[in-house]
Parts: C-alpha cells; sequence; structure tokens
C-alpha cells in the first residue's frame, strides 16, 4: 500500500441510500403487503408468454431464485396455471424431484404477479426526494436512477449533531439511520445506505458489498478500510464498473481480484485499457474524486432508445415497420433540443431460438433533425447488415449532435424542397405536443406489428404513462 497518501485524498461524508426492490416495495405498500415478507414480482406484458420481470420482493427472490430483472420463462413455474414448469427448471438448470416441484407449486400459489405503474414510482420517488430535502439542500443531492442516489452531508454533520465529542463516521451513521427511519415512517419503503466518510466511490461499494448483507441496513467504509474490505470484495464483476467482458480482458492481464488490480503496474493498464484501466487502478485503491455536486457529464451526446419487442419479429416489412417508428420517436427527441445529427447507430438482437450473433451498424451523414432522411438511413443500415432470422430487441441512436442551425446544402439538394418538410414537420410535431403523440399518426400504425401506439402510452418503457418523445 505504498501508492496513496490518503491524508491528500479529498474527504466528504457521503450517503448512498438505495430503496429496497423500490418498484415491487411500492406495490407491497399499495396493496398493504409488508414489502420484506410478501412474494410479489412486477411484470411487463404478464399476459405473453415472454414477461418481462422488472422487480421482484426480496421473499420472492429468496423463495424462486429469482434476480430482479428476468423473463418470465426464467421462473419456475408457469405463471398462468401457477404449476411446476419442467422446460423452464431444466433450462435453468434447477432441480426435478417431488419435493421441489410441491415447494414451488406451494409458493406459486401465494405469489403476486403485477403490471408496473411507473407513474406510481415516479410519485414515490418525488416524495423520497423531498425526505432528502429534509437533511441535505437540494445542490448536495445526486439522483442516481429512480430508487437510489447519493447525499453529500458534509456540511450537515454538525448542524444536526453539534456534539464535538462525537466522531464524523457516528455522526454520518446516526443521520442515515434517521433517514432510513424518516422514509419507512412516511412511505413504508426499507432504504439501505452505503456510507463513506471519504468519497462517493467507497459509499457505494460499501451499499452493494456489506449494507445489503446487515440487519441495520447501513455500512460505512473509508480509506482506512481500502486493504481490509476493497481488496475483499470476492469477485472482480462485484466491483464498480467491471462487467463480464472486462473480467476477461483483466484475466488475460493475469489479474484476478481486486487486491491484485489495486497492485498491479498502471502503466501497463493504461497501455492495455487505456484511461478505463487507469481509472480501475485508482478505484480498486479507494481513489475517488467525483463530486456529487459536479456529476459526470460524458463528452459524446447523444440519443437513442430501444425496446424488446413482444413476440419474435420474422417478417422484414414489420422489422422494418418497428425501426421506423423508433427512428422517429428518437429524431421527435432530437427536435425538441434543437439538435441535429451527425451519425446514426442501430443494433439489434436476435431470438434466443436463433443461433446468430447481435450486430451493431452506424454511419455519418450530414447534419439533420428530419424523420425522413433518419429513418431512410436507419432502414438503409439495416439491410445492409440483417439477412434473415427472428428479431427480438432494437435500437436506434443519433450522435454528433450539432446545433439545429447548422445546415450543409449541396448543388443536387432541392432547398425548396427541404424547406417545406421542415415546416411540415414542425407543424406534426407542435400538434402532437399540444394534443399528445396518438393524435397524429400514419396508416401502418394500424398494423398488427406495430409499436407506436402502444408505446405512446408508456413512460420508460412501461406501462400507465407517455414516453419521452411520444408525448
Amino acid at each position: 500500500m505504498g501508492y496513496f497518501d490518503y491524508s491528500r485524498e479529498p474527504q466528504s461524508d457521503i450517503a448512498f441510500v438505495d430503496m429496497k426492490s423500490f418498484y415491487a416495495s411500492v406495490e407491497c405498500v399499495d396493496r398493504g403487503l409488508h414489502p420484506l415478507k410478501a412474494v410479489l414480482c412486477v411484470m411487463s406484458r404478464a399476459d405473453n408468454a415472454n414477461g418481462l420481470i422488472l422487480a421482484a420482493s426480496p421473499m420472492f427472490k429468496k423463495v424462486f431464485g429469482q434476480a430482479n430483472v428476468g423473463r418470465s420463462s426464467d421462473l419456475p413455474f408457469d405463471i398462468y396455471t401457477r404449476k411446476f414448469s419442467y422446460p423452464n427448471a431444466k433450462r435453468q438448470g434447477l432441480p426435478i424431484n417431488p419435493g421441489y416441484v410441491r415447494y414451488v407449486e406451494e409458493w406459486a400459489q401465494r405469489a403476486i404477479i403485477v403490471p408496473p405503474r411507473m407513474h406510481k414510482y415516479i410519485e414515490k420517488n418525488i416524495e423520497i426526494q423531498h425526505i432528502f430535502q429534509n437533511y441535505a439542500s437540494m445542490e448536495d443531492i445526486l439522483p442516481y436512477s429512480i430508487d437510489e442516489g447519493f447525499i453529500d452531508l458534509t456540511s450537515s454533520l454538525n448542524y444536526f449533531i453539534p456534539d464535538k465529542t462525537i466522531s464524523r463516521k457516528e455522526k454520518l451513521d446516526r443521520i442515515s439511520a434517521d433517514m432510513q427511519r424518516e422514509i419507512w415512517r412516511k412511505t413504508g419503503i426499507y432504504a439501505t445506505v452505503g456510507m463513506s466518510n471519504s468519497n462517493p466511490l467507497l459509499a457505494k461499494l460499501a451499499l452493494d458489498n456489506e449494507a445489503k448483507y446487515t440487519k441495520t441496513m447501513r455500512a460505512n467504509w473509508s480509506y482506512q478500510d481500502v486493504e481490509s474490505k476493497v481488496w475483499s470484495i470476492p469477485k472482480l464483476t462485484d466491483f464498480w464498473g467491471i462487467g463480464e467482458r472486462m473480467e476477461k480482458r483483466l484475466h488475460k492481464l493475469g489479474i484476478y481480484s481486486i487486491k491484485e488490480l489495486a497492485n498491479f503496474n498502471p502503466d501497463i493498464l493504461k497501455k492495455e485499457l487505456g484511461v478505463v484501466g487507469l481509472d480501475l487502478f485508482f478505484h480498486a485503491n479507494g481513489i475517488d474524486e467525483s463530486n456529487v455536486h459536479q456529476p459526470y457529464k460524458p463528452k459524446t451526446k447523444g440519443l437513442g432508445n430501444s425496446q424488446v419487442l413482444p413476440r419474435d419479429y420474422v417478417k422484414q416489412t414489420e422489422i422494418e415497420l418497428v425501426f421506423r417508428e423508433m427512428a422517429e420517436q428518437v429524431a421527435i427527441r432530437l427536435r425538441r433540443l434543437h439538435k441535429k445529427a451527425t451519425r446514426v447507430s442501430i443494433g439489434l438482437r436476435y431470438s434466443s431460438r436463433e443461433d446468430q450473433r447481435p450486430f451493431q451498424a452506424q454511419m455519418t451523414i450530414e447534419p439533420t433533425n428530419l424523420t425522413r432522411q433518419l429513418a431512410e438511413t436507419v432502414i438503409y443500415l439495416l439491410r445492409k447488415k440483417y439477412s434473415g432470422g427472428a428479431v427480438r430487441m432494437i435500437s436506434v441512436y443519433y450522435s454528433g449532435l450539432v446545433d439545429e442551425s447548422l445546415a450543409y446544402i449541396s448543388l443536387f439538394d432541392d432547398v425548396e424542397t427541404l424547406e417545406k418538410e421542415e415546416r411540415l414537420q414542425s407543424a406534426i410535431d407542435s400538434i402532437r405536443n399540444q394534443f399528445g403523440f396518438s393524435l397524429l399518426q400514419k396508416g401502418n400504425s394500424l398494423l398488427e406489428a406495430s409499436r407506436s401506439l402502444e408505446r405512446s402510452r408508456l413512460i420508460g418503457g412501461h406501462s400507465a404513462g407517455g414516453l419521452d418523445g411520444l408525448r
């Protein structure tokens, strides 16, 4: 541990608060059920054999071995009959014996499967944000997602607990406990808190690797805990920022633990992995210079969206239809920001029954935010790469954004036609903004394969609301 003098590193008092199984907990509380004891999961398209599990209560996860996100086909029982599903169990490598079958079917009868209600979760999130503001100013609060966020309590500790005989670590724990109690008292939801008297990274690691497993649902990691706790994280993929692909790259360098990563040659890491490798080296040593008041802003800005299709799409005409619809949806968002795109990217993932790898494709274009031009580019890329097969997920992404005022006109462009198209597009956007996306629709939105009208009723891709770009 000779690399760093931690006394020279930033010191702040951070609480990273996570709502336990947030969507499922909101649904439990709304039904008068205990969030930690009820067997409940939130499933999108539960009427579909490929329903998507968005959240599960802790008891649901424990009983059925279910991760927070998955598909109905991952469950060991049929969601319609509540009978043991031998194909599902076999696919998941679960035991198939009379005792386990009875166990699953008994619990399956008690399981509650509900559709997502995004508007409800957003309302609850706003309520929790107001609770956070009882402990810190808005400038000290950084939402990380709908169910978790960082709170910098550095300037609040002495205000709430002025006693100078109490350590900052103890003060942070007391205030975090008060927050937990207030969230539970006002919303019925249990919160887990990772804390650090050092930096945000260590607070996040404390939550993921210790707080979730303690009785108090709180844990505090500081620079002094790097060797004993950070280096003891059991798997590389349990560490923030390391996925399976990065794990394989680290294995090729002979790195199999966080301790080995922390003591590896940083020059080699930078040479082999670039800046990311250097970041991982610092993080493995507990160093994080990010600031709650100055959240990270990506250098490359872009807009995009993806969707899992409700069934396997096999016909190319249907696949092109949903790609065109998504191209339009993202184009609407582009125009709202008064930007034009200079690069178009698409992604496609095949059905699990296809033995084909997913693909991505992209190309550079002249700056535009017109739906027709962007959709034509999307379809061009699709036809260039796609050669058949059942499709289950698609994505469209526009990047290289420039100001809307920027335009290149070539000798071959019909300026009058372009201006007419822009005026028409502006009029359509204005009507949709005022009266809703569904008021003006193309005729093909009535086709069975279309997802346009269905997605216009969504929030964040889920039921009961409106989708960004389709309002």
